[in-house]
């Protein structure tokens, strides 16, 4: 029996669980926003004050960072998407974006697949997401040899110490 969403369940129905993968679909679309707004910084740029924190696991398949920023970042890393970064480039068909930035002055290419995010913000508009789990669908092959070339020498922003936006002020009240 359905019910509106917010009406009471019995027990019985409340131990229920789901033969669909809600959970994962819900990652799944939840990622392709982080697509659709780096896609939209690497056409047009980050208009107003608008930056990004993005997390990952350094230790996920497929990502590629240089060795120094392994050793420092064994396990996860954020990078700051705000003033200096470029060639910013999104792959939806390997599931992949890179972006040149540089980190002591060091110019360096990261290549991230979307499966390895573990959180996104843009503190501009207190927008955040954060990732709970792998998905099942792994990254089927490496990232485009285009996106792993050397930068032109330029300065970044250097990588901020990871941020958790609550999204409570944009949940609705129940009465």
């Amino acid at each position: 029996m359905l019910r509106p969403l917010g009406e009471s369940m019995t027990d019985d129905s409340a131990q229920a669980e789901s033969l669909l993968p809600y959970a994962q679909w819900t990652e799944e679309a939840l990622r392709a926003v982080v697509a659709d707004a780096l896609d939209y910084a690497a056409h047009h740029g980050l208009p107003g004050e608008h930056h990004f924190y993005i997390t990952f696991r350094t230790t996920f398949p497929g990502v590629s960072i240089p060795p120094h920023l392994k050793a420092r970042y064994p396990q996860e890393m954020t990078i700051v998407l705000q003033h200096r970064f470029w060639d910013l480039k999104v792959d939806r068909a390997t599931g992949y974006f890179s972006v040149g930035l540089s980190f002591g002055g060091v110019p360096s290419v990261l290549t991230v697949p979307f499966a390895a995010l573990t959180a996104f913000a843009d503190p501009q508009v207190k927008f955040g997401l954060r990732f709970q789990g792998v998905p099942e669908a792994m990254p089927a092959e490496e990232p485009p040899a285009a996106a792993l070339a050397e930068p032109e020498a330029e300065e970044a922003a250097a990588p901020a110490r990871p941020q958790v936006v609550s999204l409570d002020a944009f949940r609705r009240k129940r009465d």
